[in-house]
């Protein structure tokens, strides 16, 4: 029997009344009644209710104890004269004989037992505290289940953990890297990690097959709502002789399972899941992580403009932008003020407007006056638009076009309340482009992952417009949250080196920055394929939790601060003089 405990506070049930025992944990909350003074006791397991007589010794010293204070109560189970159906302990309460404090609290920053309003930087200054109320705390534990089980899932498909170095070399693609400077080696930097990504690549080439790993990966990003500052976990994966449909179906197997088991009631999508390819997903979805709940999709609607009599349109037509079409069920009859919002919405993004039909009972609406009867039919028809039935147009080109569409189209879901929230809807986006054109200086860059194989091999490198070659990258998407990122790797060097060529990094810079790797890709690789899951963010979606430090134990604040244990912070003169480092600030 342990000294401090001979049960936990979750433990005891009906068939224990009767017994002597000895409980330890947080007084949770207290109620006193005058002649009696009721004790919630908690642990890690749950919450006992205790109860001392203001007869007894022990009365005034619970009294004087304040919440959090860490206590061992002994005594008999008896059975509770109010049962709590809401608790797994209601049935019995703890008649208190004997009382051991371990720890008092002084009076708390903010209240524990209940969920107040306290900023998040004191919560994150008495985190610990924190992680004491039951939500956070659950969110933990089961960020903790959803790991063993990822351990689990991947283990039964033939997959080995393996761990890769933390301290590494700095890369020039991606985020900007944390650099840690080297005492033994002056002047220069190690970089910590952003994924395992060319470790991973080199285990396949070492034999080892099938690897998996819940890997560290660091940052230095601004912070958003669903991507912590700073640092964050990855369950990775990486197998050889695979495609990417064998990637898939591990995924979707693990990925799958997870969601089943923990979707907390809701609806969930089953393998296999659709496939959407990048441009296609832009341009009906607006964004290339859809969230399906969402049932609007844009239609391609530029033939019936150019010579149709709305002539704002039928200029720009001329001139080559595209017009998109959405159709809305049921919000013909939506006053003029909810098109007037969209239109609002448009104008503050800077895409010029939203123009509309609107298949009311009364007659059409909207832009309906520039079109006879026959062109509405006909517009009506082509769009698969219903008597009651909305369409919005939208008229532009290019990215920042497609992804105003997209957040257009969140809108007015969101606004209608078309957005099914009790369900887990996924998908593959698949087809990416291998390069993109950066925007200001009008440059070929990599647009998703360096390393990974263009599709078409050397010959669509050799033959084909950069800006037209697709690779064999894909994205798992959930609920409009991209969840997973991976690729089928380019393990061939010639072609490496000519990609990156195109990218405008020369061959010394690929030997330089990732020697390691085409080095070992010239002594035989195998072909291979792999991809990534943000645990943070998977933990995140099933909880539905809006903000992500509510997942994770000890999170950095919005300006990737610490403000628990202070960090970053200074250091000495010595620390600085032993690494050959002088700090000049502006």
């Amino acid at each position: 029997m342990q000294s401090y405990r001979t049960h936990t506070c979750g433990e005891l049930r009906a068939q224990d009344i009767g017994k002597e025992v000895k409980l330890a944990g947080w007084i949770h909350r207290k109620r006193n009644l005058g002649n009696l003074c009721f004790i919630d006791l908690r642990d890690h397991y749950g919450i006992t209710q205790c109860v001392v007589d203001s007869n007894s010794d022990l009365f005034e010293k619970v009294q004087a104890l304040r919440p959090e204070s860490v206590v061992g109560f002994s005594g008999k189970v008896v059975a509770r004269e109010s049962v709590n159906k809401h608790m797994p302990t209601g049935d019995i309460e703890i008649k208190v004989s004997a009382l051991e404090v371990y720890s008092e609290a002084q009076v708390l920053p903010f209240q524990v037992a209940i969920e107040d309003d306290a900023p998040e930087e004191i919560r994150l200054k008495y985190r610990f505290l924190d992680l004491r109320k039951e939500r956070i705390h659950n969110n933990i534990l089961l960020r903790s289940k959803v790991i063993e089980r990822s351990r689990q899932l991947m283990r039964e498909q033939g997959f080995t953990e393996y761990q890769t170095p933390i301290l590494t070399a700095s890369s020039p693609e991606g985020a900007r890297d944390f650099l840690v400077p080297s005492r033994l080696n002056p002047g220069k930097f190690y970089a910590l990690p952003q994924a395992p990504q060319q470790f991973k690549q080199l285990l396949m080439v070492s034999g080892f097959d099938k690897y998996f790993q819940i890997a560290p990966c660091f940052r230095d990003e601004d912070p958003r709502a669903d991507r912590s500052p700073g640092e964050f976990y990855q369950m990775d994966m990486e197998m050889s002789f695979a495609t990417q449909e064998d990637v898939f179906a591990v995924i979707e197997h693990t990925l799958g399972t997870i969601f089943n088991e923990f979707s907390f009631g809701k609806t969930v999508d089953q393998a296999p899941f659709v496939h959407i390819p990048f441009r296609k997903a832009m341009f009906e979805y607006g964004s290339d992580k859809p969230d399906l709940r969402n049932p609007l999709i844009w239609q391609d609607a530029t033939e019936i403009f150019g010579e149709s009599g709305f002539g704002v349109y039928d200029t720009r037509v001329k001139e080559g932008d595209k017009v998109k079409a959405m159709v809305v069920s049921s919000a013909g009859d939506k006053p003029r003020s909810f098109f007037d919002k969209l239109d609002a919405f448009a104008k503050e993004e800077n895409m010029g407007g939203v123009a509309y039909i609107a298949f009311a009972e009364a007659g059409a609406k909207g832009i309906a006056k520039f079109f006879d009867q026959d062109k509405l039919a006909n517009i009506q028809n082509s769009l698969n638009a219903k008597q009651g039935d909305a369409i919005l147009f939208v008229i532009g080109k290019g990215m920042k076009f497609d992804k105003f569409s997209g957040r257009l189209r969140n809108r007015v879901g969101e606004e209608l309340g078309l957005i099914d929230k009790n369900s887990f809807k996924m998908c593959w986006i698949v087809d990416f482009p291998f390069y993109e054109e950066n925007e200001e200086t009008g440059a070929v860059e990599f647009s998703h992952n360096p390393f990974s194989m263009p599709q078409g091999g050397m010959d669509a490198l050799l033959n084909k417009n950069p800006l037209d070659i697709l690779a064999y990258q894909y994205d798992f998407v959930c609920n409009g949250v991209e969840l997973l990122s991976g690729a089928v790797r380019n393990h061939e060097p010639d072609i490496m080196y000519k990609a990156f060529e195109i990218a405008g990094y020369d061959h010394s810079v690929v030997d330089n920055k990732f020697g390691g790797m085409i080095s070992a890709f010239k002594f035989g690789a195998p072909p291979h394929a792999g991809s990534a899951y943000g645990v943070d963010r998977l933990i995140m979606l099933l909880l539905d939790e809006e903000v992500i430090r509510d997942v994770i134990a000890f999170p950095l604040n919005g300006k990737a601060q610490d403000l628990m244990m202070q960090a970053p912070n200074e250091v000495t003169e010595q620390q600085l003089k032993d690494l050959h480092i002088k700090i000049n600030l502006d």
